[in-house]
């Protein structure tokens, strides 16, 4: 080691030393640390080291320079607080210079080989007789490793005391020890309440034999890992915990108690026993529940999708999904996908998927995201639901919508139509798309004039020709039965059934026949018991029809029995109706001819002397003859009419000027009523036959006054509009009921109460149809008992 007085250097040392005294002292300082265990220097008055031992040596890891290296031998120096010291801030030098010195000073230095020491500095001063000073030496202690301990065991407290897990030390008594803040969060009890207490006021009654077993493993050196048990809280409430025991030992080893942490997996036990359910549902689901990657690789296959699709899930496990898309649906994946990737889900997607036979099957898709625990997409999870019996339910409903459609459209049409051949195909065409039928049949009887029986017949849904290998349907043991009126026959398969084959020579169906297996046969009988005909039907599949489609086509066929009936009524009727005009015409104009010859004669009768009575007579005779032959002319007008050839002579005429002449007219001619009327200003132009308008007013006026016996006036008003005229004619007469104004306007109609009045109940028929002819139109308001305003208009000439 080296020193001053080994160095030959006592010669200058003593020429500093100022006296004996210094000497001695450092000759026994010297002896007395050369071997000390203890770090210790010593300083002249100015710093310089004079002295050091090994163990301070070894503790800066540096030799100093004596009388060189001045207060303090250590590489670097720092405060606690890190920041670099000085020299001349170091402990010595405050020792030697006039501050007090600290008797203890915390200091950091820095090694060369870059370690860092925890010293604590002891400065002394050492005076001289005189008490001057004249140096100072200081002991270094390494607390390096105690301020490490300290640190380690203030960590361990700060980590037992923020731990969300119950840290709990006990004696092997059993007795509590030490109790940390989540043993309080957890069980409720405060440290002050628990420490001394037996452990077991946390364990249920019925688990004390755990804690003898616990403090058995304990006292053997034994831990006991992750022991899942129920605890109890202050509350009383049970508390499921995992718990870890393991021994305490002392200095020596030897085990004086057990530490013990419990965690409180009440949360996981919820997790776990939602994953539970969840995974229950997961296996028990009908639907298939299926997760994959977000390269639609699939990682999860319940046992709902291997009965869905088929495949197993050693099967589909690690395969692309793609597996169950049929290629014309491959696009659809892509658009998935895309739309997990962005977080989107998908609901109720209707689709078509491919099971393991190549079966295509309607599905439900919904598709959601699979998060992990940092919120990233990685997959997605599908649920889908096999809609096949869905999809045949709605099937169904449209189709029996469409039936009802059918049978409301048929039920509205045969009722309305009054054309035989048109009500029968009508009923042939839905009831062959109401069954499914590839085709069907109408045969219906006509008996010629010999006496036999014509099979005539409407088709749907093949060609005429199909059909003209029939024969004579009735003839045979299996069409019998339909045209006899017995009742309905439905067979599945038509070539199996009994009946099959009876028609000799034939023993089947001819070459060319259409191909029949499933066959339905239903006759159509009239009210009066009558077979009308027969709807026959046939497909080539068998078992097509069903009980359902046989009661829906009896049902139409009792409706289209009844149509067909009223048909023929109809056709009866109009053929009368026919005849009748016919006969009208014929006889208006047989009419024609002796009346006009009347007509003269009365004539020139009147122009001759005659007396008073004769004239009197020949005047009566000549106005009922004028009342016939407008009753006549009325006649040959509607058989006109309806025969289509009433003539009209258009013409551009004022229809003020034509009202004002029929005013005049009626004036001179009937002397009951007064016609007030209101004509307006200025022309009233109309393009049209003036004579049949002319008539059309007459009528209106005559009507007026004919049936208002009691009144004395009647109202005759023209309005004219911005493109057509209106002209209104107003009686107080008798007036209509609501039912007698729908029938108004028919021909031959006479209403009840005009009893005593004249007329055939045609002019108001001929009146609208002059009217209606001329592009106008006639109403009618009237109140029964008040009397009655009829208006038309006609369209003004286009300037």
């Amino acid at each position: 080691m080296k020193s001053i007085f080994s160095s030959g250097k006592i010669e200058k040392v003593q020429t500093e030393v100022e006296d004996l005294q210094k000497k001695n002292i450092l000759k026994e300082l010297q002896h007395f640390h050369d071997n000390s265990l203890v770090a210790f220097y010593a300083c002249d008055s100015q710093g310089r080291i004079i002295y050091y031992n090994p163990a301070a040596a070894r503790l800066w890891g540096v030799e100093p320079v004596l009388g060189e290296t001045f207060w303090c031998g250590s590489w670097k120096t720092f405060h606690p607080n890190g920041q670099p010291m000085e020299r001349e801030e170091c402990p010595m030098a405050k020792a030697i210079g006039n501050e007090d010195p600290l008797i203890k000073q915390e200091i950091y230095i820095e090694r060369p080989d870059g370690s860092i020491k925890n010293l604590l500095a002891f400065p002394q001063r050492i005076f001289d007789e005189n008490q001057n000073i004249i140096g100072a030496y200081c002991s270094l202690v390494d607390v390096t490793d105690q301020q490490s301990g300290q640190i380690k065991q203030s960590t361990l407290s700060a980590i037992v005391e923020s731990s969300d897990d119950a840290i709990i030390s006990k004696d092997l008594t059993g007795k509590i020890i030490s109790w940390n803040r989540s043993a309080q969060r957890i069980f409720g009890y405060t440290e002050e309440e628990v420490l001394g207490k037996h452990i077991t006021i946390l364990i249920p009654e019925y688990l004390l034999e755990e804690e003898t077993q616990i403090l058995s493993k304990i006292r053997q050196g034994r831990r006991v890992d992750h022991f899942e048990t129920i605890r109890k809280a202050k509350n009383g409430k049970e508390i499921p915990l995992s718990i870890t025991v393991s021994p305490l030992r002392n200095f020596k080893g030897k085990v004086v108690g057990a530490s013990k942490i419990a965690r409180d997996i009440s949360d996981r036990i919820k997790v776990e026993e939602k994953q539970a359910m969840l995974s229950a549902i997961v296996e028990s689901s009908d639907d298939a529940i299926i997760s994959k990657d977000l390269n639609g690789i699939i990682r999860s296959w319940n046992p709902g999708a291997q009965r869905i699709f088929g495949y197993s899930e050693k099967e589909v496990v690690g395969k692309s999904i793609t597996i169950l898309i049929p290629k014309e649906r491959l696009q659809e994946e892509a658009k998935i996908l895309s739309k997990i990737r962005n977080g989107e889900s998908l609901d109720h997607f209707e689709t078509v998927r491919r099971t393991k036979s190549g079966k295509e099957i309607p599905i439900s898709l919904s598709v959601s995201p699979i998060k992990d625990s940092k919120n990233t997409i990685i997959g997605a999870s599908k649920i889908a639901r096999d809609i096949t019996e869905q999809v045949r339910a709605q099937e169904e409903i449209k189709r029996y919508t469409e039936n009802l459609e059918i049978l409301n459209s048929i039920g509205k049409s045969i009722s309305e139509n009054l054309d035989v051949q048109a009500v029968l195909q009508r009923v042939t065409d839905a009831t062959t798309k109401l069954t499914g039928a590839q085709f069907g049949a109408f045969f219906y009887n006509h008996i010629n004039e010999e006496g036999r029986a014509m099979m005539l017949y409407n088709l749907s849904g093949a060609p005429r020709e199909a059909f003209e290998k029939f024969g004579m349907p009735r003839h045979t043991d299996v069409f019998r039965p339909t045209f006899t009126g017995e009742g309905p026959i439905r067979v599945d398969d038509i070539t199996k059934d009994p009946r099959y084959g009876k028609n000799f020579p034939l023993s089947g169906m001819p070459l060319g026949h259409l191909p029949v297996v499933s066959y339905l046969a239903v006759p159509v009988i009239s009210k009066s018991g009558l077979v009308i005909g027969g709807l026959l039907f046939g497909h080539p599949e068998s078992g097509v029809f069903k009980h359902e489609h046989e009661e829906m086509v009896v049902n139409i066929a009792a409706q289209a029995a009844i149509s067909l009936d009223n048909s023929k009524l109809f056709e009866q009727v109009k053929s009368l109706s026919d005849k009748k005009d016919e006969f009208i015409a014929l006889a208006s104009h047989e009419l024609k001819t002796p009346l006009t010859t009347i007509k003269g004669y009365l004539q020139v009768l009147e122009k001759k002397e005659k007396d008073q009575m004769t004239a009197l007579f020949i005047d009566k005779a000549l106005n009922q003859v004028n009342k016939l032959n407008t009753l006549v002319e009325d006649l040959l007008n509607m058989s006109r009419i309806e025969a289509g050839k009433l003539d009209f002579t258009l013409e551009d005429f004022d229809l003020r000027e034509m009202v004002l002449e029929i005013i005049e007219t009626f004036s001179y001619s009937y002397s009951t009523h007064q016609i007030l009327f209101d004509l307006g200003v200025g022309s009233a132009m109309v393009h049209g036959d003036r004579q049949r308008i002319e008539q059309a007013v007459i009528n209106l006026v005559t009507n007026a006054i004919k049936y208002s016996p009691e009144a004395d006036r009647i109202y005759l008003k023209i309005e004219v509009h911005k493109d057509r005229v209106v002209v209104k004619v107003k009686d107080q007469g008798i007036g209509l009921s609501e039912e007698q104004q729908k029938q108004l306007f028919t021909r031959f109609y006479r209403a009840e109460n005009t009893k005593g009045i004249s007329g055939l109940g045609i002019g108001l028929y001929l009146t609208k149809q002059i009217i209606d002819r001329h592009k106008g139109e006639i109403s009618l308001s009237s109140t029964l008992g008040e009397g009655s305003e009829f208006s038309f208009y006609l369209p003004l000439k286009n300037e």
